[in-house]
């Protein structure tokens, strides 16, 4: 029998949600300062996944919680509160609900019950070296060659492709179309084939969470295709909402914050007026912005389409992640250029490896600069 969250009180379902994270989440990947790959937090999903907690947002007939927004909020504040890291989520928050909208029946008995359990861990396939905020001119061709596709070509900025079984992607199917958003189809493609190769990229924080991803006559069936052949700008637009829902959900300022928070504490950094005020002033930022995505949120449980107005999220959230490591290093006084773990109690943290994962923040997804032009334009009315 399905349980309807909805129906419980706010309060008994934070209870519910904080009684299951405190009793079962392993007190060793709390507060990860990584991403993890799959197998280092596969044992945590098996829990999830037994207890019908992996895809919070899904509808329920489709195998998630179907929170509303108000419930959705509380699932993921108690999962800062207690440091759960989201894992190898991408399938759950960006392919599993495009599949929903746009995929046939088939597509949709086959891979959503294989998001979920993650025996399919997935990969974005979107930026291109020629390709990056002006997406439309991806160049990664692929053509039909039977029942299959064959495509040719190279991805990069390609998130954990290395620990991901499958990619979903965006590529040329049309090179003769008059325009360049025309002519662009949406494929589903595995990545364990001798025509896919993957190079991790060294970032400055030490981390090689970004790969290129070169395709070279790799194969995929026609039934992978997602929504209609050349027409897959329309799903590169609905995957962006999502994206930016994603990009800008509130865990990553609030892990952050909380993060500072401890730190700060175990440094003696509250003693100091000025530090406290600055603090205060983040955390009304990270609960406001909580309650921006609550509006968003809530705008897709009833099925509506995001406004370009989403890309406040994605603003707010990034240069708030900033701000927040540019405390953490603060706090940490003369040793904020310290390479590695600070210790605070029995807790490393490195503050100076978060505050090099934030500088990207504001230009991956789309710059920040782009949001604010598509905020002048779509919702203030501003000439181009």
């Amino acid at each position: 029998m399905m349980t309807d969250w909805n129906a419980m009180s706010d309060a008994d379902f934070r209870k519910e949600v904080r009684g299951f994270f405190e009793a079962e989440y392993p007190e060793e990947l709390r507060n990860l300062p990584h991403r993890p790959k799959f197998a280092e937090i596969a044992h945590w999903h098996r829990k999830l996944h037994a207890k019908g907690w992996v895809a919070p947002a899904w509808p329920a007939e489709y195998g998630g919680m179907g929170l509303n927004a108000a419930k959705l909020l509380i699932f993921y504040e108690e999962q800062q509160r207690w440091g759960v890291n989201r894992g190898r989520d991408m399938g759950v928050q960006m392919v599993g609900p495009l599949i929903i909208k746009f995929g046939t029946q088939e597509q949709k008995d086959y891979w959503l019950p294989r998001i979920l359990s993650c025996e399919d861990i997935w990969c974005q396939g979107y930026s291109e070296p020629g390709a990056g905020s002006d997406l439309a001119n991806l160049r990664t061709r692929a053509e039909i060659d039977g029942d299959d596709f064959v495509i040719n070509g190279q991805k990069i900025w390609t998130t954990m492709a290395h620990d991901a079984t499958h990619i979903f992607m965006l590529v040329r199917t049309d090179p003769d179309a008059p325009k360049k958003q025309q002519g662009i189809s949406f494929l589903l493609a595995p990545m364990d084939q001798s025509g896919v190769e993957v190079r991790t990229i060294t970032t400055l924080s030490g981390e090689t969470e970004f790969c290129e991803v070169f395709f070279d006559n790799a194969r995929t069936p026609r039934e992978n295709l997602v929504g209609e052949l050349n027409k897959g700008w329309t799903m590169a637009k609905a995957l962006l909402s999502f994206e930016r829902i994603f990009i800008g959900s509130p865990s990553l300022a609030q892990n952050a914050l909380g993060q500072l928070e401890s730190f700060a504490r175990g440094r003696g950094a509250f003693d100091d007026p000025v530090f406290r005020d600055r603090f205060a002033q983040a955390a009304l930022d990270v609960e406001d912005h909580a309650a921006l995505y609550a509006r968003f949120a809530d705008q897709l449980k009833r099925g509506e389409t995001l406004g370009a107005d989403v890309s406040m999220l994605k603003i707010w959230v990034t240069e708030c992640f900033q701000r927040i490591t540019e405390l953490m290093i603060e706090a940490a006084g003369p040793d904020g250029g310290t390479i590695g773990p600070l210790q605070v109690g029995n807790v490393g943290v490195d503050v100076l490896s978060s505050f090099y994962k934030a500088r990207p923040g504001t230009i991956y997804g789309g710059s920040n600069e782009i949001q604010r032009n598509i905020l002048s334009k779509a919702v203030l009315g501003l000439p181009g």
